[in-house]
């Protein structure tokens, strides 16, 4: 049933005797106010960079100020200003932009990642893109495996050919051995030349670094065999290379200068790495893995150990050892390792006649085996002419 309004009746007539009549902006007015707030919400909401959170900040604050300056003119003169129709088209126009801020920015990181990942590994691009820090010189220490590579006798190749011909051959020879090193998870350092320099275990954080590099050194024989037998038939000369690894503690992070930077490994433990590759030459072998990546990685790979050496500049001498192939595969080498280590007994123990014998039916049976041929010459050396009596079976290297 109908009921009396008193206070709505009094209002009324409280209103036509004071004239303090309720008033509305025109409608052009309301307009200009929703376009208004609306761009500047959204500006302010789209402010990327260090002042972005700034900014955010001030898009909240005008939407209140904007509500607060509303119904301070309805209190002081009766005028309303609408609120939900400006308020309702900053958030909309707002959210609108901020969803294009995000596809905006997957867009440029997509094109960042594919720029400088040619450039570098992606997996520091996708390190540096994601914190959103800038980069600085510094590192910190972290247990790696580093990984060099080298062509022998690329000195002499590159005069036989042409700047044109070099260039398609390294360019395929890089690209295979970079796709492995990739694939494996490895971070590529640098090219130096035609030689490699990568490691595992950064920036990223590997458990299996060691048994990562050593099956890429491993994949990269098998690929450069491939090329070698696809180069033959178009009459190019085969390449051969030398790998050198080495698992240890190494300082890692952004080395250089405020205005260029590497992320790169320094360290004691590289420096072997890259001596060990140079080893190989002397060995006439493909692959050295150091001590460090031996004791991760042996009771997966077949090794044989070499020697017991001191590297030209340092004065500790360290365990070396050949890697040949993955552990499913030791059959193949069962005769060839079991005979080498009877012949090394024999020459550890200084019998240097027995192990020249050794060495020489050794070779009888693997003419072409360069550590057998290494040892025999030095069994045949130590006959001729002992060394110091108190002698430990460590090999000085007289070069790199």
């Amino acid at each position: 049933t109908p009921e009396p309004r008193v206070a709505v009746h009094g209002n009324v007539f409280k209103t036509i005797v004071s004239g303090a009549y309720l008033r509305r902006l025109p409608r052009n007015g309301g307009y200009v106010l929703i376009f208004g707030l609306s761009t500047i919400v959204t500006l302010l909401t789209l402010v990327g960079g260090g002042r972005a959170v700034f900014a955010k900040v001030l898009a909240v604050l005008s939407l209140a100020i904007y509500v607060a300056v509303a119904f301070q003119l309805f209190n002081a003169s009766r005028l309303i200003l609408p609120v939900v129709a400006p308020l309702g088209a900053a958030f909309s126009t707002s959210f609108v932009g901020l969803i294009w801020q995000i596809v905006e920015e997957q867009k440029q990181k997509g094109r960042i990642k594919g720029m400088f990942g040619t450039y570098v590994s992606p997996a520091l691009v996708d390190r540096m893109v994601d914190s959103g820090e800038e980069p600085k010189l510094g590192g910190v220490v972290e247990n790696i495996t580093a990984y060099f590579s080298d062509i022998e006798k690329f000195s002499t190749m590159s005069e036989l050919l042409s700047p044109t011909l070099l260039v398609e051959l390294m360019n395929e020879y890089l690209g295979a051995c970079t796709d492995i090193l990739q694939a494996e998870g490895g971070t590529l350092d640098k090219y130096i030349g035609d030689a490699i320099m990568a490691f595992w275990g950064s920036p990223y954080p590997q458990t299996d670094h060691a048994f990562r590099g050593c099956y890429c050194a491993l994949e990269m024989s098998r690929t450069l065999s491939k090329l070698n037998a696809k180069w033959k038939q178009e009459d190019r000369a085969p390449l051969a290379i030398g790998i050198g690894l080495n698992t240890g503690p190494v300082n890692v992070g952004n080395m250089g200068s405020e205005k260029r930077l590497a992320w790169t490994v320094m360290g004691d433990n590289v420096n072997l790495a890259s001596r060990l590759e140079g080893i190989t030459k002397q060995y006439q072998i493909q692959i050295v893995i150091g001590e460090g990546t031996y004791q991760q990685v042996g009771n997966h790979f077949v090794c044989r150990e070499l020697d017991k050496i001191k590297v030209k500049g340092k004065n500790h001498p360290v365990n070396i050892y050949e890697l040949l192939d993955v552990a499913a595969e030791k059959w193949k080498y069962e005769s060839l390792l079991t005979r080498f280590d009877s012949a090394m007994a024999a020459y550890r123990s200084q019998n240097w006649r027995e192990a020249s014998a050794q060495f020489g039916q050794l070779l009888g049976a693997f003419p072409e085996d360069g550590p057998t041929q290494v040892f025999l010459q030095r069994a045949l050396e130590y006959m001729e002419t002992a060394p110091e009596t108190d002698w430990d079976g460590v090999y000085v290297m007289k070069s790199k």
